[in-house]
């Protein structure tokens, strides 16, 4: 029944996702007409640019940063939807788990040590490979932080909610140590105030040059998850039943969490730590269309970007002309909701224990 819900609601979300678009690019400290916004972009993508004030903030600053908030909410919902069929919890989270903390330690470790300079834009580093060091950091440090926390949770063949919890807390402090070390060693204090604002997640330095590799992430990392829709059914319903039909839960898992720790990585890189998002998310979408992968896929992609370019959008409203960390916005809607969903898989796990 949920099945049929799918295709109308991709056309909703849709719709919401330029409605968002929009208003991201006319709300701010300058706020500009819905129907200028229209005329601006319409006029760059028919080669009819238009000049002026407006037109700079709206292309060369505002898009950038919408863009990179529909990519990266986008991603930390698949993200989130994968990891939560992995584990088989509905808690599993990017950050929760400690993905995004080893993201951005990896991150952190070259921006202050091998950068010289950038943060999210990595703008000092020279070369292919500098643009590309904080990525693979990211992911390297994304994917060791999943692995300790799985290792930890699973033992003796058997992963609970509290276990897997306690896991990620755990990794997360050791994680955030190191980061903190990493920033006491920092030699320059403008470099210390500029990687601790991204570390709390935000999309203020995205520009149109570094938006190529998150984008491709996002895309060849979902078409590939999408393609994998039928063993994360079979993984998510159990191991048994899963083996019983020829999958190798081990190979694919630990393939599936490679591919996964890519896409987190390469993320976190440009946007800092964002919580929550590939908690509640994966979650409302599967209320709508059920928890099959091939529609859960695209329905929790459209609403995480939507949900991050609304919540960057009141980063950049709420307080202006000061600017709040995204990260700090999605924590005060996550957080109740994160507290919530424990306490019904608590009482759960007590009412089958």
């Amino acid at each position: 029944m949920r099945r049929h819900r799918t295709p109308a609601v991709v056309v909703l979300l849709t719709a919401l996702l330029a409605a968002s678009a929009v208003a991201g690019l006319a709300l701010g400290p300058v706020r500009i007409a819905p129907g200028q916004v229209l005329d601006i972009v319409l006029g760059r993508l028919t080669g009819e640019e238009r000049t002026g004030a407006f037109a700079s903030i709206v292309w060369d600053v505002r898009m950038p940063r919408v863009l990179l908030g529909a990519v990266v909410g986008a991603g930390l919902a698949v993200a989130g939807t994968v990891l939560q069929a992995l584990v088989r919890n509905q808690l599993a989270d990017p950050f929760l788990l400690g993905a995004s903390s080893g993201a951005s330690a990896g991150a952190v470790l070259v921006i202050v040590f091998g950068a010289g300079g950038g943060v999210a834009g990595m703008a000092g580093l020279a070369g292919l490979a500098g643009r590309l060091g904080v990525p693979f950091a990211a992911f390297a440090g994304s994917l060791g932080a999943l692995v300790a926390v799985y290792a930890m949770a699973r033992r003796g063949g058997v992963m609970t909610t509290g276990r897997l919890i306690l896991a990620g807390v755990a990794v997360q402090y050791v994680l955030s140590a190191l980061t903190s070390l990493v920033l006491v060693l920092a030699a320059h204090p403008d470099q210390v105030r500029s990687v601790l604002f991204w570390t709390l997640g935000g999309l203020g330095g995205a520009r149109w040059e570094e938006l190529a590799l998150p984008a491709v992430a996002l895309l060849v990392g979902t078409v590939l998850l999408i393609a994998l829709a039928r063993p994360l059914d079979l993984l998510l319903a159990g191991e048994e039943g899963a083996h019983t039909l020829g999958l190798d839960t081990g190979r694919f898992r630990a393939a599936v969490f490679v591919l996964t720790s890519l896409v987190i990585g390469v993320l976190v890189a440009y946007s800092g730590a964002i919580g929550f998002v590939g908690l509640m998310i994966p979650h409302a979408a599967r209320m709508v269309v059920g928890a099959g992968h091939r529609a859960l896929l695209p329905v929790a992609a459209l609403g995480g970007a939507v949900f991050l370019m609304l919540a960057d959008l009141v980063a950049r409203t709420a307080a202006a002309p000061e600017e709040i960390p995204v990260g700090v916005v999605t924590a005060l809607v996550g957080g109740p909701f994160f507290l919530w969903m424990l306490r019904r898989s608590t009482r759960t796990e007590g009412m089958t224990g």
